[in-house]
This record gives C-alpha cells, sequence and structure tokens, in this order.
C-alpha cells in the first residue's frame, strides 16, 4: 500500500481586482490537451480566505496515516476516505460528480504514485480542436502563420531549459500529461516553489471540473530515450529532480465560466500558477533543485514589438509521443477571439496535444529570457499555437500565490 499524506486544504474566496475576479484553490490539477480550462476556487489572506493547513502538523488519522486535524476533517466533509483514496477511490469520481463551487480543494500526495510506467503510458490529450474561422473580423487578427516544424530540445534537458517540465494528472479519461514551467517568486528570491501552466490544465472548463493527483515533474526524461528505451526505466531516470506534487493553484474565472473542449471565449485568460511541493523532503525548493526559474513578464510589449517567441513542451499526441521535448521559435502575430478580450499571441508550431501549458519564452525588458504566455489553443492540423497575453488577471494570480507562501 503506497503511503499517503496531504499536501494541504484551503477555504474558498474570490477577490474583484480591476473589475476582473481571480479563482484560486489547492490543486488537485491537471490538463486535457490544447484547450483551455481553469482551477478552482480558494482564497487568500488578502482577499478574506483564511489560512491553509499545515501539512506538517501531525495527528493520527485512518490506517496509522498523520494528517492534521483540521485537514482530515475537510477529507470527511468531501467524503474522502484516505486509505481508498491512496488505493484508487479517485478513481470512482464519476465526471458529473466533480467539485466545481466545493469550499475546499484537497490533493493529497500519494508516494510513489507517479512511477516511470505510470508517467510513460499516460494517455495522450485529446487533439486540440480551434473553429477554422477563430479570430475572423473579432478585432485585430494576423493572417495564418506558416507552419514551424517543432525541433527536439538538445538533452540532457536540464542544460537547455532547465525550467521546463510536464504535468501529469488523472482526469475521467485516465491518467493525462501537460507541460509548465518553473518561474521566479518575488517573495522567495531564489527558493521558488511555484509552476506556470495552462488554466486546462487545472480544471476541463465551464462544463467540467477539477482534476486529480496533479504531479510536476521538471526535466521529465532528461536524458531524451525513446519510448521504447524508457520501458523499466529507474524514477530517477524518468525524474531526475523529483516528483512535485500541487498543493496549491490558481487560475482565471474567465476558464472557469468560459473555458471549453475548443478553447471558446475563455482562452485570452488560459494560464494557471502552480505552488508544489516534494513529494520526498529534501530540505530545498523546486527552483534550487533545478538550479533556474524564469521571470514572468506582464504587460509584455504588443504583439507587433516581439521578435521571437520560443514554445516548449512535451507534444503527445501523433506524430509526437509524449516522451520528448520539443520545440518551436517564431515571430508571434495577433489572434482575436472576441473584440472585448485581449488579442492572443500566434505562432507556427506543429507541437500536438500534451504541449497545453508550456512555456512562451521572449527577451524581456531588461534583455534577458522572460516567460510572457504558455501554449493554450490550435488547429486540429496543428500548424500553429496561440496564447494568452498576461495581463491584470494573470499578475493578479501570480501575485496572490507568491503573497500566500510568502515567508514559508
Amino acid at each position: 500500500m503506497r503511503p499517503i499524506r496531504p499536501a494541504s486544504a484551503a477555504p474558498s474566496g474570490r477577490s474583484s481586482r480591476r473589475g476582473s475576479r481571480t479563482a484560486v484553490a489547492t490543486g488537485l490539477c491537471a490538463v486535457l490537451a490544447l484547450t483551455a480550462a481553469a482551477c478552482g476556487p480558494g482564497g487568500d489572506e488578502a482577499s478574506g480566505g483564511k489560512p491553509t493547513v499545515a501539512a506538517s502538523d501531525p495527528a493520527p488519522g485512518p490506517g496509522g496515516i498523520k494528517i492534521p486535524e483540521q485537514l482530515r476533517d475537510k477529507l470527511r466533509e468531501h467524503g474522502i476516505d484516505l486509505d481508498k483514496w491512496r488505493d484508487g477511490a479517485w478513481k470512482d469520481w464519476k465526471k458529473d460528480d466533480w467539485l466545481r463551487e466545493a469550499e475546499d480543494y484537497i490533493n493529497p500526495i500519494i508516494e510513489d504514485l507517479w512511477d516511470p510506467d505510470r508517467m510513460r503510458r499516460a494517455k495522450k490529450p485529446e487533439q486540440p480542436v480551434a473553429d477554422p474561422d477563430l479570430g475572423k473580423d473579432q478585432g485585430v487578427t494576423d493572417p495564418t502563420p506558416a507552419p514551424v516544424r517543432a525541433r527536439p530540445v538538445q538533452s540532457p534537458y536540464h542544460q537547455s531549459v532547465p525550467e521546463a517540465g510536464k504535468v501529469f494528472f488523472d482526469g475521467p479519461e485516465g491518467s493525462m500529461v501537460c507541460s509548465a514551467t518553473v518561474v521566479k517568486d518575488p517573495a522567495r528570491p531564489g527558493k521558488s516553489n511555484m509552476v506556470w501552466t495552462a488554466g486546462h490544465c487545472v480544471h476541463a472548463g465551464k462544463k467540467g471540473g477539477w482534476y486529480r493527483n496533479i504531479a510536476f515533474v521538471p526535466s521529465y526524461n532528461d536524458a531524451g530515450r525513446s519510448a521504447a528505451d524508457l520501458k523499466g526505466a529507474s524514477r530517477e531516470q524518468v525524474a531526475p529532480y523529483g516528483v512535485w506534487w500541487s498543493d496549491w493553484a490558481s487560475t482565471s474565472d474567465q476558464w472557469i465560466a468560459e473555458g471549453g473542449p475548443t478553447g471558446g471565449a475563455g482562452a485570452p485568460y488560459d494560464f494557471a500558477v502552480l505552488h508544489v511541493t516534494p513529494e520526498k523532503e529534501t530540505g530545498k525548493s523546486l527552483e534550487e533543485t533545478v538550479g533556474s526559474a524564469l521571470p514572468v513578464e506582464f504587460q509584455a510589449p504588443s504583439v507587433p514589438k516581439v521578435a521571437q517567441i520560443t514554445a516548449t513542451g512535451y507534444p503527445a499526441a501523433p506524430p509526437f509521443d509524449g516522451q520528448r521535448a520539443f520545440q518551436c521559435a517564431d515571430r508571434p502575430g495577433r489572434l482575436s477571439l472576441n473584440a472585448q478580450d485581449p488579442v492572443m499571441y500566434r505562432i507556427g508550431c506543429t507541437m500536438t496535444g500534451g504541449s497545453s501549458g508550456g512555456g512562451w519564452v521572449a527577451t524581456g525588458r531588461d534583455g534577458k529570457p522572460a516567460l510572457v504566455s504558455n501554449t493554450s489553443i490550435g488547429p486540429v492540423t496543428a500548424g500553429w499555437l496561440a496564447g494568452p497575453r498576461l495581463g491584470a488577471e494573470a499578475k493578479a494570480i501570480f501575485g496572490a500565490v507568491s503573497g500566500k507562501f510568502a515567508g514559508r
């Protein structure tokens, strides 16, 4: 039987910032494809929420599991038996039963759940879907870019893109995958535990709910082995910098309310921030462990002023298999889904589902690389990708997560 321990529990709370709301929730997070989604309800002290329960406060739980008394009560409120959860009870959560407006969101850490074979067998996300007429007559949209062939990232990945990694989660269709990026935390210089991904990597949107057992693996398959060579690989080979579970997540209300299998109106707000904790404690932060983190550039230059964006991800839909990292570099164009919403970045790229949530990097104001977006949507033909431009909503979400864990 796998040991289990809680990541955290958190009360819900929503705050209004410049007329738009953000939702924050502890992380049962995940992803489908190059569509969009968001994270769950929650809150921070600034918005009137209560502090999270410290996962290290011991109290005997069922079967000898040690969990905080308050967290054990929260689990009971949701009808969660930790022994049954550990042994796979989360598989029985029907899609229609997924909690959308739960006051608390729980993500117990199940040690060794994500073993190498389970990671390797995680299903490819559904094909990215976008309306062929996307953006026509809706604000400013540039001509469809020419496809840019995705190129393999040079291995070892830790030397080429140390901030990049892969997200694993369980959804109603089984184990799924996504991509993500380690980002700097201004409240913890040099010691960040924050990860940037797409909103649809934590929530299925207006007709879905929260995903389960979210975990981030930096530099997944660091040596760039083929799927065949990964059979029988050790956990150290597949996850050389450990497995990090999401204990808090935040995304936009717009994605929760409007996101869907085809991106929908929520796509311009398809971003999310995870706070993570190591499955096996080492005393080091995620940033210290991988040796790097990217700053996030909010209110990045308008599309015409950006010379080039490089997108990184682990595409899993054919012709890719999700085991290796790829990149596309292109000068971005503009994509407008709705004249009232922010214009999105769009680049030519042949990456497919599974690259969702992967970081888009450009030269920042200081002349150094900075994260300016993430993979959100793309067409069935996989010739281009689009990502949100990070504005006030994204900055508010990022600040809430950073502030929540400041000083810890």
